[in-house]
Order: C-alpha cells, then sequence, then structure tokens
C-alpha cells in the first residue's frame, strides 16, 4: 500500500520532477522541472495579422461611416490608418478630498487624427497614468469622425478647412462645466 502511494506521487515528492516536497495542489498549476506558472516567454513579440472579430471588420472605413454603425474594434482604425495616425496626449493629476487623505487620479485628454480628415478628442481618468493613456487611445479610435471640409478665404486647390462652425458633434466640440473647447482648422 505504502509502496503504491509513493509510486502514484512520484519519484521525487508529492509534485512530481523537479517539484520538491511542497505539497499543496501537487503542480497541478506549474510546468514541472521548469519552474513555477506559465510565464511569458521572453524576446521579441511575434506580430500576428489582425483577423476581425466583428462582421463590421469586412466593410471599408467609408461604409462604416455610410451606414453609421458604431465602431466595436480599435484595431479596424489601425488597419485603415495606422501608419497616418498622429496624437497628442495632456496628462493632468486631478485630487478629490476624502475622509482621510486625498485621493490622486490622472486625466487624460487625447486628440488623434491623421491629416486627410479623420480626427477625434477624448479623455480617460484613472489611478494610473498608463492605463488612462491606453483607454482615452482606445476609446479615441473608437469614435473617430470624419470632418467635412471647405472652403475658407478663397477655393484654390483642394478643400482644406472646416466650412463652417462646427455643430456640437463629439469629436469636434467638447465642454467640461463652463469651459468649451472647439476644433478649428
Amino acid at each position: 500500500m505504502a509502496d503504491d502511494a509513493g509510486a502514484a506521487r512520484g519519484p521525487r515528492g508529492p509534485g512530481g520532477p523537479g517539484m520538491g516536497n511542497r505539497g499543496g495542489l501537487h503542480g497541478d498549476f506549474s510546468s514541472g522541472i521548469w519552474g513555477r506558472g506559465h510565464r511569458a516567454r521572453r524576446g521579441k513579440a511575434e506580430d500576428k495579422e489582425w483577423m476581425p472579430v466583428t462582421k463590421l471588420g469586412r466593410l471599408s472605413l467609408e461604409e462604416m461611416y455610410l451606414f453609421s454603425w458604431p465602431i466595436k474594434e480599435c484595431e479596424i482604425i489601425d488597419f485603415f490608418l495606422g501608419a497616418s495616425l498622429k496624437d497628442e496626449i495632456l496628462i493632468t493629476p486631478v485630487q478629490k478630498e476624502t475622509h482621510a487623505s486625498q485621493r490622486t487620479r490622472f486625466k487624460v485628454f487625447v486628440a488623434i487624427g491623421d491629416y486627410n480628415g479623420h480626427v477625434v478628442i477624448r479623455v480617460k481618468c484613472s489611478k494610473e497614468v498608463a492605463t488612462a493613456i491606453r483607454g482615452a487611445i482606445i476609446l479615441a479610435k473608437l469614435s473617430i469622425v470624419p470632418m467635412r471640409r471647405g472652403y475658407w478665404g478663397n477655393k484654390i486647390g483642394e478643400p482644406h478647412t472646416v466650412p463652417c462652425k462646427p455643430p456640437l458633434v463629439p469629436g469636434i466640440t467638447g465642454m467640461c462645466h463652463h469651459a468649451r473647447l472647439i476644433l478649428y482648422f
């Protein structure tokens, strides 16, 4: 009986080879002789070709805007406008007074656009700067809109400016308390 129990546990303890006599879950969630847990491999991450998750990813950007379908994947914008997208980031700390002390969070303003008529402004607030930046960029990519361009001053060449004062459309005009931000070109 004792020999059967020892054979079931393995020659080097309850966890099998390389696990020693740690007990616990007997190495169910580890990788045996290579150490504990599944760690990410070091080196370059392979760039995989993006495959759309939704049916919307199979359409062109103009078709999405034509039928006013909401963009659900930020990779769609990366696929169509990735190389030409430029972004500006503004980070401001925001403090809230609590009973014990002050709680600091970071508010990130992101303006993203290509120089071909697509632009958006978005805001994200988070406890960490990196999380706020990542979230603001994803929100901005999901809500990027095409701008109608026209002429102002002269009609030489291609349409190059906003033809009128933009309406209250998300991404063109932003308002927070008593401050209003209007994007002019």
